[in-house]
C-alpha cells in the first residue's frame, strides 16, 4: 500500500485541482504507470479499500474514504515535545464534524462579536439545525427576523444571547427568539 498511498495522494491533488478524477490514460501519465493493466490493478485495489467507486455510467468517483486525512498525534501549544513518526489514524472532516448531514449547514461568520470564543470573521461554523439548545451552547438564533451567532444564556428566567466580545451588548429579546441551530464545529483557513 506504500506506493498506493503515494498514488492516492496524487489522485487527491488532481481531484482538488480539477474536481474530477482522471481517465485511465491520464492516470497512467500522471502516476508514471506503464500500462493500462497496471492502472486497472491500482483502481481495483483502491476500490477494494473504498477510496474509489464507479458511477452507473462507469466513471470513477471518490469513494467513502477518499477524503480521509492523516490524523497526526497531538502537538503541544506550550513547550515542545519529542517528535513521533509512528502510524497515525485517518480522519474525514465531514465524519468528524457532522453527525446528522441532513440537519447540518455550514455558515460563514461575519463580525467579531464571538472573537473571545475563538470564532473569527471568515470562519465557517458547522451548525446542526434544531429548535432547542442548552444554556451555554453557541447558537445561531433568529431575533426579530435577523440571524445572530451568540452564547445562549438565561437571565432572570428569560433566554438572552451573550456575545463573546465585551464591545457588544447582551441581546435581551423583546420580541421573538428562535433557535435555528447549535454550533458543533468550526473550520478556519489560514492564508
Amino acid at each position: 500500500m506504500s506506493n498506493d498511498r503515494s498514488y492516492l495522494d496524487q489522485l487527491q491533488d488532481y481531484y482538488a485541482q480539477h474536481r474530477i478524477l482522471p481517465s485511465y490514460a491520464t492516470m497512467a501519465g500522471l502516476l508514471g504507470l506503464k500500462s493500462k493493466s497496471s492502472v486497472a490493478a491500482l483502481v481495483a485495489r483502491l476500490k477494494l479499500q473504498d477510496f474509489l467507486e464507479v458511477t452507473p455510467d462507469k466513471r470513477l468517483k471518490p469513494g467513502g474514504r477518499f477524503f480521509e486525512r492523516l490524523l497526526a498525534d497531538s502537538v503541544r501549544a506550550g513547550f515542545p515535545s519529542p517528535a513521533n513518526d509512528t502510524q497515525h489514524d485517518m480522519l474525514t472532516i465531514d465524519e468528524y464534524l457532522v453527525e446528522r448531514p441532513s440537519q447540518t449547514v455550514l455558515v460563514t461568520v461575519k463580525g467579531d462579536s464571538m472573537i473571545d470564543a475563538g470564532i473569527h470573521p471568515g470562519d465557517i461554523v458547522a451548525v446542526e439545525k434544531k429548535q432547542s439548545a442548552n444554556v451555554g451552547d453557541i447558537v445561531v438564533a433568529i431575533v426579530d427576523n435577523e440571524f445572530t451567532l451568540k452564547y445562549l444564556e438565561r437571565e432572570k428566567g428569560q433566554f438572552v444571547l451573550r456575545p463573546a466580545n465585551p464591545a457588544y451588548p447582551i441581546i435581551r429579546p423583546t420580541g421573538s427568539l428562535e433557535i435555528f441551530g447549535v454550533v458543533v464545529g468550526l473550520v478556519r483557513k489560514y492564508k
